[in-house]
């Protein structure tokens, strides 16, 4: 379907003027221009912050997103919280818990049993969907994230993910063991054409940087090796990703050839460890940490 722009909305961003005209959470609309389903004057988009200007004609799929139920609260939920106060919660989220709701998991996420403890979270941030969700991890990936209980924390703290200092560490377990140590894979991520559920490294990718240490190596029952994992950047799949694109894939992963032989997994063998960011109320910059969890540590233990 076609619309133009109308006066109105002169100047704003291409994400905002979907989700407006389409009435898609902001959410939605910034994933549909993502993944180059969104057309303007003819040529493709893919940064919602690209801003249109009044007549401008904007082609949409036919069956673009539509504004999407409120999450509901569901305490049945099962998850940690190491710490809360007025601004922040921060969550240790066991794997195979997906964090919010979506296409295939209408409920029994994160989100709705966040709901259930801390009622006020509904309606912070930009989707009644993902309320006070700063950043997000796999469904298969256990560990820390950061929750905000406020507007303005919400703010602040997409701003630290965003200029990059938050910071967020992650211990996976993937195959082989690389010529260098440490160092960093720098290489722009993308969605895959072919597949629009799986991304890709892509010269078209938006940047995307992993600093990564291999801090043990394994031989038996199999070549694989332990690595800590740092995030400057926060893509989709990012660790994933780019492990892959290495040689590496994490142990686990059925998405990025990451299932082999000779060694049986629970799951993708990833976690996020280590949570740091400024408090966006005191100032104070708060660290978390998070043991690897019994499933993965299971694993290890059976590593020579």
């Amino acid at each position: 379907m076609n619309e133009v722009v109308p006066a109105a909305l002169d100047g704003e961003r291409v994400d905002r003027i979907v989700s407006l005209l389409t009435g898609a959470s902001r959410a939605a609309a910034a994933d549909l221009v993502a993944g180059g389903a969104v057309r303007v004057d003819g040529a493709a988009v893919t940064s919602g912050k690209q801003r249109l200007r009044q007549g401008q004609v904007l082609e949409l799929p036919d069956e673009a997103p539509t504004a999407a139920a409120a999450a509901a609260p569901d305490a049945s939920v099962a998850f940690a919280v190491v710490h809360a106060d007025d601004d922040v919660i921060v969550v240790d989220k066991p794997p195979g818990l997906v964090v919010h709701p979506g296409a295939g998991n209408p409920d029994g996420t994160l989100v709705n049993g966040l709901l259930a403890r801390f009622p006020d979270l509904a309606g912070v941030g930009d989707d009644e969907q993902r309320p006070g969700i700063v950043h997000r991890l796999d469904a298969d990936t256990s560990g820390l994230l950061v929750v905000a209980r406020s507007e303005e924390a919400y703010r602040r703290l997409v701003a630290q993910a965003g200029d990059r200092t938050m910071t967020r560490e992650y211990v996976a377990l993937a195959w082989g063991v690389p010529d260098a140590r440490r160092g960093v894979v720098d290489a722009p991520i993308g969605r895959s054409a072919r597949e629009p559920t799986r991304m890709t490294v892509a010269a078209s990718g938006r940047p995307a940087r992993t600093h990564y240490e291999v801090e043990q190596e394994y031989t038996d029952p199999v070549a694989c090796s332990r690595w800590r994992c740092r995030l400057e950047t926060g893509r989709t799949h990012q660790i994933r990703v780019h492990l892959a694109a290495i040689g590496h894939p994490i142990v686990g992963d059925d998405r990025y050839g990451g299932v082999r032989p000779g060694l049986d997994v629970p799951r993708l063998m990833l976690h996020a460890q280590h949570l740091a960011f400024t408090h966006p109320r005191t100032g104070e910059r708060m660290a978390f940490d998070s043991p690897v969890p019994a499933d993965m540590a299971g694993v290890l233990s059976r590593l020579r």
